[in-house]
């Protein structure tokens, strides 16, 4: 007859158990170092796994933002337009002689036409570009002469850091100022402050008013511009002051001859009230230099497009760059198969001794669960730690720019456990599956 249970003698719930827990952990832990070296052979596949999966999208985040901040620097709600030589350029040539003028480009009736018929439009930022060489002194350095208008450091975020820009009035007048790209200073002014100092271009001297801000090298984000520019290497006049100094036509000597080249503008870059409208003032404004230049002697850029798909293109690239890393995941997935089947074995005697002093199906495919998981878990601990180190190395050694988002080690780690789970429920069920008497028989 059974002894009735008191009241404070509760029967033990079924279900889980943090003892029962720690005993199935602790026996797995002794069973994996019973095999070590087999073990970390193991974990090396999770290991290498997570580490790629973290490292790669550290490196392709880090190359998708360093592409979409230089396009912010040009500016979301602006369209840079461009003159470029058309395929058949129109020559004027001077009576039989080796030279010849090329007429090609934007020009200042183009800007009169964007600010009269299309609406929307803030600001127009015109520019000219010339090819010359700065000196000061004995020092010399090849950049480009840019001649803009004083609103040029706010509409193209790119800030003065020392002295200031020139004004509306120093434009006006004419006067000989210049504003220094920060690489500039250290070559032509190596031991002193650059501020108040003159340098040549040509044959002409400027003061130098002010120096800006350094910004690395900008390539080209639209496929069919050719000519790079490096902002820092560059030395901006007042726009007035550059059409007294090289009038219309800007002269190169060529092997022997002398082409010439009548541009009036060579940037344009136009700023739109709302970002909503800049696609529709991009279509406008192509839409009327098409009926205005006869020959296709201009390009158009917009940064919000070139964003924009630099957004999709990092989508993409994350996807191809995880699916790569997520096939390292898999060879170590099927590592944990392979070492879970060999592994059961090698202890299908132990099994069925289990079997045979009560334990149940669900205590076998547990226990073997709880191992493979414990592998994947191992593996993607040390794959976090190794995963967030690698992007540092890579950044300090290669020079590339690496983001570790918060989340790649989360997902990774998940990732990494799922991988134990679901590549050890076949070992699991393939152990719980043994004849107990068989299993006993097994030498």
């Amino acid at each position: 007859m059974e002894t009735p249970r008191k009241p404070w003698q509760s029967k033990p719930a079924p279900g889980f158990h943090f003892g029962r827990a720690r005993r199935i952990v602790r026996l797995g832990i002794k069973t994996l170092w019973l095999h070590r070296l087999r073990s970390l052979l193991t974990v090396l596949g999770i290991v290498f796994g997570v580490c790629s999966v973290i490292a790669m999208l550290a490196i392709g985040e880090g190359a998708s933002h360093e592409a979409q901040e230089q396009i912010k620097n040009l500016g979301s709600q602006n369209i840079i337009l461009r003159s470029v030589k058309p395929p058949e350029q129109q020559k004027v040539s001077d009576q039989g002689s080796q030279s010849y003028v090329l007429n090609y480009g934007l020009t200042y009736a183009d800007v009169k036409r964007i600010r009269a018929t299309i609406t929307g439009v803030q600001l127009i930022l015109p520019s000219r570009i010339m090819r010359e060489f700065v000196w000061n002194i004995d020092r010399r350095l090849d950049c480009e002469i840019v001649a803009t208008v004083p609103w040029y450091p706010t509409l193209r975020n790119h800030q003065v850091i020392a002295g200031r820009f020139f004004t509306d009035q120093e434009m006006e007048a004419k006067t000989s100022v210049c504003v220094l790209g920060a690489e500039l200073v250290p070559v032509l002014f190596p031991l002193g402050a650059p501020l108040g100092k003159h340098v040549r271009v040509g044959s002409s001297y400027y003061q130098v008013v002010g120096v800006m801000a350094p910004r690395a090298k900008n390539p080209e984000t639209d496929a069919n511009a050719q000519r790079n520019q490096t902002v820092a290497n560059t030395l901006f006049i007042p726009l007035e002051t550059a059409k007294t100094r090289y009038g219309e036509i800007l002269r190169k000597i060529r092997s022997g001859s002398i082409e010439q080249e009548r541009v009036e503008l060579h940037e344009l870059t136009v700023e739109v009230g709302s970002a909503d409208r800049v696609m529709a003032t991009a279509d406008a404004v192509k839409a009327l230099l098409e009926r205005h230049h006869k020959k296709k002697d201009y390009e158009i850029v917009v940064p919000l497009e070139l964003l924009r798909r630099a957004e999709r293109t990092k989508q993409i690239f994350n996807i191809v760059l995880g699916s790569i890393a997520a096939i390292s995941l898999l060879v170590g997935g099927i590592g944990i198969m392979n070492i879970m089947l060999a592994s059961v074995t090698e202890r299908t005697r132990e099994i069925g001794i289990r079997r045979a002093l009560g334990a149940k199906r669900e205590d076998i495919i547990t226990q073997f669960l709880v191992e493979a998981v414990i592998l994947s878990a191992a593996g993607g601990i040390l794959g976090v730690l190794l995963g967030v180190v690698i992007p540092h190395f890579v950044s300090h050694f290669a020079g590339m720019k690496t983001i570790v988002t918060f989340w790649s080690p989360f997902l990774a780690f998940t990732i990494s456990g799922a991988v134990g789970v679901i590549f050890g429920i076949y070992p699991a069920f393939r152990a719980a599956a043994m004849d107990p008497v068989e299993a006993l028989r097994h030498e």
